[in-house]
């Protein structure tokens, strides 16, 4: 349930009524915005019963929430949040775009491919160290030795970095090294790791499950900030259905339904929706025009030779043209890029 305050309601009023709903054992998100307090209730609100919370000082309303995610609703937090990461935010106001390999392959890679992105306006640099693979044949990372590359190049360009993350393990080392971890769509209810990631403070990039409704989605993002983790951006990566023209399908309509549903900010990942780099600039500006805060493109240095996702990559070449061809878009949405 949530409290919402009046609009003149004084720090005073606002303690009491936290300090009476924390005597009753339960949790409060206290969020402020520029016209309106409200007071998120965490716990079994049966417990208030008798307490006569309605009638408090400076209270306007009690709303019960009924979906299950509580802290990642817009009812709790209607204002958007912005999502501080490293030198840079995520959220209204701008687009933000995380370009690099699917994954890391060698030092000269990462670093020729981050000052690429960066010259063409990237502000995070993407590449994955552990990569969870359909085939356990297939390459599946460098580790912990493509973490040092990343710190490397995030101090060569200035760039943010991002990785995967598949583990605990892997969270313990991504923590010295990245300025945000990435859950990966098969990872999303993975709920072990997802409560890893909200204790280790570190921002985190949630995409969406091969298969997941958004519910499931928020839900998963819920495990995160019931930890402590407030700093949660949510990625749309494409859903799985019958079509077989593109690897998954790019769920557009997501991007409008998470800005009602949630406060935090929600990117698309047009290269894993379509594995197909003919079709990563289209779908880059239809999310823009739907509102995303932000994209992640896979970029590499020689896409025919990449070991992982070489199809859907862009050269440095046809990511300086996307982010060209971008920044129109982002002007007609009242963003910078």
């Amino acid at each position: 349930m949530i409290i919402i305050m009046k609009p003149n309601a004084s720090d005073e009023a606002v303690a009491k009524v936290t300090g009476l709903v924390e005597s009753k054992g339960l949790q409060v998100h206290l969020s402020k915005g520029a016209e309106v307090t409200i007071v998120g209730v965490v716990g079994d609100k049966s417990k208030l019963h008798g307490s006569n919370i309605e009638i408090s000082e400076g209270v306007d309303k009690i709303v019960n929430v009924t979906e299950s995610y509580k802290l990642v609703n817009k009812k709790f937090h209607p204002e958007d949040s912005t999502i501080p990461v490293g030198n840079t935010s995520i959220g209204p106001g701008n687009i933000t775009v995380m370009a690099g390999p699917c994954a890391i392959e060698s030092r000269e890679q990462l670093l020729e491919t981050a000052a690429a992105v960066r010259k063409a306006g990237a502000s995070f640099l993407r590449g994955g160290a552990y990569k969870p693979r359909t085939s356990p044949y297939s390459f599946q990372g460098l580790e912990e030795e493509g973490l040092k590359y990343m710190k490397e190049a995030r101090e060569a360009t200035g760039l943010n970095v991002i990785c995967e993350v598949t583990s605990a393990h892997a969270i313990e080392a991504a923590v010295k090294y990245v300025d945000m971890l990435q859950i990966g769509a098969r990872n999303m209810q993975n709920f072990e790791l997802l409560k890893e990631a909200g204790k280790s403070g570190v921002p985190v990039l949630l995409k969406r499950g091969l298969s997941a409704t958004i519910d499931e989605w928020l839900n998963a993002a819920e495990y995160i900030i019931s930890e402590g983790n407030p700093n949660i951006v949510l990625c749309e990566r494409g859903i799985r259905t019958y079509e077989t023209s593109t690897r998954n399908t790019l769920d557009i309509s997501a991007i409008p339904v998470i800005r009602a549903k949630s406060h935090l900010p929600v990117i698309a990942d047009p290269s894993h929706a379509t594995g197909v780099r003919a079709y990563v600039e289209p779908l880059a500006k239809a999310a823009v025009a739907a509102g995303a805060d932000g994209l992640m493109i896979e970029v590499h240095p020689c896409p025919s030779c990449a070991l992982s996702d070489g199809p859907q990559s862009l050269t440095f070449e046809q990511f300086d043209t996307l982010m060209n061809d971008l920044r129109p878009f982002a002007q007609l949405v009242g963003r910078s890029l």
